[in-house]
């Protein structure tokens, strides 16, 4: 069985959204250095509390409608190439190539069969 074990928010402008996650529900934003792009950690209660942090990310497509919206959550897998294959095999479509995060893993993105987008990740440090 797997977890889902992150979120990510897409921003249009991440300084706007963290604001306003800080004022809402007091959460910490830590950069996330050598990444590709923009990308700060969530930090939303302490070790050993109930619950999952999250990460924040600049949109990369204008709210034109195929724009990420929402909070995406991701769920860990043990090989992200079996799951890709599953989820298509079950009527889902993967929506971008797999491709690794430095440090954490690899990473892809799919729609289920109605139109939920969510993350899958295979934990891998050696990613790059």
């Amino acid at each position: 069985m797997t977890r889902v074990v992150h979120f990510e928010i897409h921003a249009e402008q991440p300084e706007r959204a963290m604001r306003f996650y800080r004022s809402v529900f007091e959460w910490e934003f830590i950069p996330f250095p050598g990444a590709a792009e923009d990308y700060w950690f969530i930090k939303t209660g302490e070790p050993g509390q109930t619950g999952i942090d999250g990460g924040l990310v600049q949109r990369s497509v204008a709210l034109d409608g195929s724009a990420i919206i929402g909070f995406v959550c991701t769920v860990a897998v043990n090989n992200l190439d079996r799951y890709l294959m599953k989820i298509r095999a079950s009527g889902g479509q993967v929506t971008t190539t797999k491709r690794a995060v430095p440090g954490i893993g690899w990473l892809a993105y799919a729609n289920d069969t109605e139109g939920n987008i969510f993350g899958l990740l295979q934990a891998d440090e050696d990613a790059a």
